[in-house]
């Protein structure tokens, strides 16, 4: 195999991992608490050949690792989705495909490109309806084996899925419901947005495919008790670029962002739409809404980083997002999205208790590149080395920042189903970069600042992943 390009998504904390390991009895430092039991599955990028074309790093292969936790002891396995990409590419031995631009890959293959349900499988992944499901943006869920993360294939909801599938699904905590959307839903670069309910035993129940206001990365969408918003912004997708060799999906900030307000008892065609100033938010943290206000908490870029201006040159330098509110208030006579900023630290990668999903809630958890706590890291200020517990309702930080660890996106795992909100551990996977391993580590979800007070050491690294799914063990 060739060296990985000199490419900074393909080094460092980012290289890929070329093995596929299975480790059944991880060295713990500290304590791994008794009660913590299941598995903690985390999805993200990991080509397994070095890209001919330009790589951007939302379009590696997917890669699965799982921590399985066994009353106080931890074991961990890796495998790759095999896509039908990945299945093409291993039999060829050569780097075919560019994720963002179709038009990139050899003539032979551009049917398949067009046509392909699969993709790369590499952003999220949740457990629903019985099955393990990888999540990408651009094409159909992709089934794993939750035990043995033997690749199953896509997943279409018993034929019910005719377009792609969002990344960032949201199961209601009363229901049981999955509820989730998907943008560009009928084909690359459509305006089009779709909105599906899929019930707790995996049957879908509803589907609507509708009109956005224009073609754009909608990343995450937000679900309260009573309505469901499409927030569409600037990062714009259109074939007409990418044929003239532009940027497919570039930041175009004259654009409004554009919010689609729908009532979770109505259609698409009850959608409101409400403006707001230009920005982006990859991941909102929770929404709410009480007599016609909605409130969301957002990790909020001014600008967005990882793609261009429409004319291919950079977009500002502004590579942290902070924790911000928006609130629109349905009554007014000309409703807008004000937003303004909760505090002033890095924060991406946001999570909460899951019982408390899109209803009022007070605690989140999320990664930071705050600097008041030194990280002897190089290039640390494009990376995130701190975790935060954040309280929504009374803005108290409680920070621990690695000095030399990458933090990936933490789970909440609650202490038990009766306990309070926020009551708990929270999990995330740090990458240390003096021994180029890493480590699962253990917090007490109210006491961040103590530290973990477990770690269970991988030989390897885990290189950087996107999003994880926590799942208990069964009784």
């Amino acid at each position: 195999m060739q060296p990985w390009p000199d490419n900074a998504f393909l080094q460092g904390y980012y290289e890929p991992l070329t093995a596929e390991c299975t480790a059944p009895d991880l060295v713990i430092e500290g304590e791994i608490p008794a009660d913590l039991n299941g598995t903690f599955y985390r999805n993200g990028p990991n080509p397994q050949l070095p890209p001919k074309n330009e790589y951007h790093f939302f379009t590696g292969d997917g890669m699965v690792h799982a921590f399985t936790f066994n009353n106080g002891r931890v074991s961990h396995m890796n495998r790759w989705a095999r896509t039908e990409r990945f299945k093409i590419e291993q039999r060829t031995g050569q780097s075919l495909f560019s994720g963002m631009n179709p038009l990139e890959t050899p003539p032979q293959y551009l049917d398949f490109v067009l046509n392909d349900k699969e993709g790369v499988a590499n952003t999220s992944i949740i457990y629903h309806g019985d099955r393990l499901l990888l999540l990408e943006e651009g094409h159909l869920p992709f089934e794993m084996n939750p035990d043995t993360l033997e690749s199953c294939g896509a997943w279409n909801f018993y034929g019910k899925l005719n377009t792609t599938m969002s990344a960032h699904p949201k199961v209601d905590p009363v229901s049981g419901d999955l509820l989730f959307h998907a943008y560009m839903a009928t084909g690359p670069f459509s305006d089009d947005l779709g909105l599906y309910r899929v019930d707790a035993a995996g049957f879908m129940q509803e589907a609507h495919v509708f009109k956005a206001p224009y073609a754009a990365m909608v990343h995450d969408f937000v679900v309260t008790e009573n309505y469901i918003l499409f927030p569409v912004m600037p990062i714009t997708g259109d074939m007409g670029r990418a044929m003239e060799g532009k940027p497919p999906f570039a930041w175009q900030p004259e654009m409004p962002t554009q919010v689609g307000v729908m009532p979770r008892a109505g259609t698409p065609d009850d959608i409101r739409w409400i403006e707001g100033d230009a920005c982006y938010v990859f991941h909102f943290m929770n929404g709410h809404d009480h007599n016609g206000v909605i409130t969301l908490e957002a990790c909020h870029f001014d600008s967005p980083p990882l793609f261009p201006m429409t004319d291919g040159t950079p977009t500002p330098p502004n590579v942290h997002p902070s924790l911000a509110r928006w609130t629109i208030d349905l009554n007014a006579a000309n409703p807008r999205v004000n937003m303004a900023y909760l505090a002033d630290h890095g924060a991406e990668f946001p999570v909460i208790d899951p019982r408390f999903a899109m209803r009022e809630y007070s605690h989140g958890w999320y990664t930071s590149s705050d600097r008041t706590i030194p990280a002897r890291i190089p290039g640390s200020d494009v990376v995130y080395n701190a975790i935060v517990h954040f309280n929504v309702k009374t803005g108290q930080a409680d920070t621990y920042a690695f000095e030399s660890g990458y933090v990936a996106e933490p789970m909440f795992v609650p202490r038990s189903a009766a306990a309070a909100e926020g009551d708990g551990y929270v999990l995330c996977c740090v990458y240390e970069i003096t021994t180029n391993t890493s480590a699962l580590c253990v917090f007490d979800a109210q006491n961040i600042a103590a530290g973990p007070i477990g770690r269970a050491h991988v030989s390897h690294r885990v290189p950087v992943s996107f999003h994880g799914t926590w799942v208990p063990a069964k009784p």
